[in-house]
Parts: C-alpha cells; structure tokens; sequence
C-alpha cells in the first residue's frame, strides 16, 4: 500500500475571536490542540505523513508551535498558498488579497502528492471513528473519492448560525449532490431551519453534511486544475472576492463528468471553535472523550 497522506488547511490560521489565534488554544485536558487530536487520530488509522498548507506570513509561528508538536510524532511537510500560485491567468489579478478557496489551496500541494490522501480542516475536531472510516476507504477504495459526513444535528452551534454543505447520495451510497445551505439553526421551538437558494428549508438534523473531511487518489489534482483554470478564466482582473472550494469541484465533476465520491456517513460529533463562547463546552468535550 502506497503512503496515506494528511493534508491539513491550515492557511487560514488567524486571529478569529479576541486577541488569541484560535487553533493555538489550549482544549484538551493537558494542554492538547485540536490539531493534535486530528494527527493522533490519522496515525492510529495508517497515515504516516501529514502536509500542512500554511501561508508564508504565519510560517515561523505555525512551525514553532503547531508544526514542531507534529514533527515529533509525524513526518511533516508544509505547502505554501498564495493569491499568485494559479494554475491560470497568472499575473491577472494584481490587487487580489483573499484566498482563492480550498479548491486552490489543496492545488498548491500538486508537487506533493502522488499517492492517496485525505483533507481535513486544522481547526475542526472530526473524532477517532471518522478517521477510521477514512483510513479504511483509502486502504481500500472502491472509487476515485470519498467524504466522510456527519449528520447535521451533531455540528449545529449553540451559538450562531452555520453554513452546512448538506449531502445527498443514490441508493448505491454515492454522492449526488451537495447543497450549500445557509443560516442554519435550531430555533426556540426546537425546529431546525436555513436557507437554500434563498428560500427556507426546515431539517430534521439527520440530514448527512460536509465538513470538509475527503478522501482522494492522486489523479484529482488533475481536475482540481481543470476546475480551479475555468474559474478563473470566467472572473474579470478586478474580481477581489470570489472562491472556489473542494466541494464545488467535487459536485460539478459528479454532475458533469460522473465522478465517483463515496458518501460515507458518520453519527461521530464534529465540533470546532468559532467564539470565545465556545472555548469551555469545547474543553468539557475533550475531558470526556479522554476519560
């Protein structure tokens, strides 16, 4: 079996909530990352390396901290995304400052991977069994991707609002569609509502959703680079804005092309830390799985 591969996004590493970098915040009851969690997890379930994507700016921070935690368990590599690494239309875009999305980030690192791999968020807690299902499919794929989904009622905020890619499969188990769903909430009479394409949809919160957690043979770079060069030529240079995410080219190969992407549920429960609100319910979770 050819080596599993961790890429982790991690580009985005910022200050998100008051003064601190939340994916450097202390959560588990020694002083464990979220991140650690993740590349424990990975390495119990065959992965022996992991790619973080970082931008150059936050590189000797990341390192120090983050990246000399992995270095000591893991072989670890990094990737650098930039606004100017485009597969085309280089040059075009000079007042350009955001991220071009997941779909470019993961494209940054087409040097690195030649084997299967996986991607995951830095900054999400997906859980020992969805890595499980994870590592089992890229030891064994029965198709060209995979996502590891989680049900809906197990990633909703006590807090706000969220925007889920709810996921719909055949009866084979393969994905179909994926649904961006907007403003999604529990409301005070206990129903779960949002707003796709603009009009208002209840949910039971068993629906499966996307959080970014995929599974991937080497070929996909090539229709990442496909995808990520069409976007790009049907944007004007002055375009500041617009993204392109590994959920979008994953849904317009399945519709297009016929792409295969196993849907692999999973009743693990997802969480991350968007508010400062959020920091001691993470910790009383952490607490539990460790005991």
């Amino acid at each position: 079996m050819s080596e599993l591969t961790l890429v982790v996004l991690a580009a985005g590493m910022g200050k998100r909530f008051g003064e601190r970098i939340k994916q450097l915040e202390p959560l588990g009851p020694h002083g464990e990352l979220l991140i650690d969690y993740s590349i424990n997890d990975a390495l119990q379930n065959g992965f022996t390396r992991v790619l973080f994507i970082i931008r150059e700016d936050i590189e000797e921070i990341f390192k120090s901290t983050i990246g000399a935690r992995a270095e000591k368990i893991i072989r670890t590599e990094y990737v650098f995304q930039s606004t100017d690494k485009l597969p085309a239309r280089m040059g075009d875009f000079p007042d350009r400052k955001k991220p071009w999305g997941t779909a470019q980030a993961l494209w940054c690192c087409k040097d690195k991977l030649d084997g299967k791999f996986a991607v995951i968020n830095a900054d999400d807690f997906y859980g020992a069994g969805a890595f499980k299902l994870l590592g089992d499919f890229l030891k064994d794929p029965t198709c060209e991707s995979c996502s590891v989904d989680f049900l809906l009622k197990n990633t909703l905020s006590e807090n706000g609002e969220v925007n889920r890619g709810v996921c719909r499969a055949d009866d084979d188990h393969f994905l179909t569609l994926v649904e961006e769903t907007k403003g999604i909430r529990r409301g005070a009479d206990g129903v779960i509502r949002g707003r796709y394409n603009g009009a208002e949809r209840v949910l039971s919160g068993d629906e499966p959703v996307s959080m970014s957690m995929w599974g991937f043979e080497p070929s996909f770079i090539e229709i990442l680079e496909r995808r990520l060069a069409e976007f790009l030529n049907e944007l004007p240079s002055d375009d500041e804005t617009s993204e392109l995410t590994i959920a979008e080219c994953v849904g317009k190969e399945i519709i297009q092309r016929g792409f295969k992407c196993r849907d692999i549920p999973t009743e693990s429960r997802w969480f991350g830390i968007t508010y400062e609100s959020e920091i001691e319910a993470a910790k009383r979770r952490l607490s539990e799985i460790d005991n």
